[in-house]
């Protein structure tokens, strides 16, 4: 058997990365890892963290303005920008900290550094400029924003960038209709910025349920964020007091910060990851099977740079799949097919399974519970702002197939009903379950009446 410096070489050290990596040091392989920028990567240096920090800090002034219905009288509330970024800063550098302490306390040894593969079982180190080699190496380097290359395009920032302005601005258009730009809309928005969201589609969300995509627009409008669907930039230019978006309708918006959220591209170019072979999808994607491995027996892949499912949950579950297929031969796939997530935007959405559309396309005929509802805490506060919660039911199996709802603590929520949905629970049991009371999730064992199928309905 050849010798190596490494059993593992992981390139990146972000949360897939670094599950990957402390995993396989448990199973008794020597470990390094590589990162060139800091360790957590980006869900925890300039991603999911400091975006649901930010999140809280744009409720507040909803909070203090619903205080009133409650009896409390609030004066000379002020909010500074400069003190969140700080306070922001402090915290993220408390996580870096922790992370690398975890690597370090497995045993884990961590390269700063830039790592190029020259062939498959050899890495070389950039600012060392030495070569080191591996029997394993993991790819995850996950991505990076995406930016429309239009006229001016130079002039925008991207989340990237966002964690870091200086001051918060007047005036902001936000380019996208994903999870990154209605949270960003609705973080800007609620911090008192006049706030554009710009979207070539017909509507924000896509891939979600319909329902809630129409519902998140509503409430959005509400709140005062201006949403343009069905338009894109043509030219961003510089002007006397910011700047001027020209859409493709011919209309001219200006703001003083533009910023793009319009998806994300693999973080593959760049890493040899040719002079080894390994196969790409077109648009950089790496190419790997059920166990993360790619066309090349000893190099894998984990996280968003496979874009197979991009959230944080999911790479550190394929990290760990990864350790235990290779390190513990203990062959683990990691199941994409029903996963819970929440999109953080205002207000917040929970979802697990698949939507309306997917499930009348896979099944035909589907039972649909739905109510549409004011909070308890807004009947007092006034705020005219509904809750959705929604259960897709397949009739012939009573099994649940979906759960989508928006409204407070949706994601809190959505955790706990994706155990159920993953086990395959039935409609049976979820009215079986004794309801919490007064909660809003109770709804979602209360609904006892589905909606008229779509032919009853067209009869009429």
């Amino acid at each position: 058997m050849a010798d190596y410096d490494y059993d593992l070489f992981t390139i990146g050290a972000g949360s897939g990365g670094v599950r990957a990596s402390r995993m396989a040091a448990s199973h008794g392989a020597k470990v390094a890892v590589a990162e060139e920028y800091r360790v957590g990567g980006t869900c925890v240096i300039r991603g999911c963290v400091p975006k649901k920090l930010f999140v809280y800090a744009s409720h507040v002034l909803e909070d203090i303005e619903d205080a009133e219905g409650f009896g409390w009288t609030v004066e000379g509330a002020k909010f500074d920008w400069k003190t969140l970024i700080a306070n922001k800063d402090k915290e993220i550098d408390r996580l870096n900290g922790i992370y690398i302490r975890n690597l370090e306390g497995s045993d884990v040894e961590i390269i700063e550094d830039r790592a190029i593969i020259k062939d498959k079982h050899t890495i070389h180190l950039v600012n060392q400029d030495r070569d080191v080699t591996a029997k394993v190496i993991l790819i995850a380097t996950g991505a990076t924003p995406n930016i429309h290359e239009v006229p001016g395009h130079e002039l925008a920032i991207t989340s990237n960038e966002a964690f870091h302005l200086d001051e918060l601005p007047k005036r902001v258009v936000v380019a996208g209709g994903g999870y990154i730009s209605v949270e960003f809309a609705g973080i800007f928005n609620g911090l008192g910025s006049d706030t554009t969201l710009v979207y070539r589609g017909e509507e924000i969300l896509r891939g979600f349920d319909d329902d809630l995509r129409t519902h998140l627009h509503a409430e959005m409008d509400k709140k005062g964020v201006d949403i343009r669907t069905g338009v894109v930039f043509e030219r961003v230019d510089k002007t006397d007091d910011g700047l001027a978006v020209t859409l493709s309708d011919g209309s001219v918006i200006k703001t003083d910060v533009v910023m793009f959220a319009i998806g994300r591209n693999p973080n593959s170019k760049g890493l040899g990851l040719e002079n080894a072979g390994v196969e790409f999808e077109p648009n950089g994607t790496i190419k790997v099977d059920a166990y993360s491995k790619t066309n090349v027996d000893n190099i894998y892949a984990v996280g968003d740079v496979t874009n197979r499912a991009n959230l944080t949950p999911v790479a550190i579950r394929e990290g760990a799949a990864f350790a235990e297929t290779v390190f513990n031969k203990n062959p683990v796939a990691v199941d994409h097919s029903c996963i819970p997530t929440a999109v953080f935007s205002t207000p917040e959405i929970g979802t697990v399974g698949i939507s309306e559309e997917m499930a009348r396309q896979q099944f035909g005929r589907v039972d649909i519970y739905k109510s549409t509802f004011r909070a308890m805490k807004h009947t007092l506060s006034g705020r005219d702002e509904k809750t959705l919660m929604k259960i897709i039911v397949d009739p012939a199996s009573d099994r649940v197939l979906g759960v989508h709802m928006i409204g407070p603590a949706s994601g809190e929520i959505i955790q706990a009903v994706g155990i159920a949905v993953q086990m395959g629970a039935t409609k049976a049991q979820f009215d079986a379950t004794v309801a919490v009371h007064p909660t809003a999730a109770e709804e979602l064992v209360t609904m006892k009446t589905p909606e008229p199928q779509p032919e009853a309905v067209a009869a009429q």
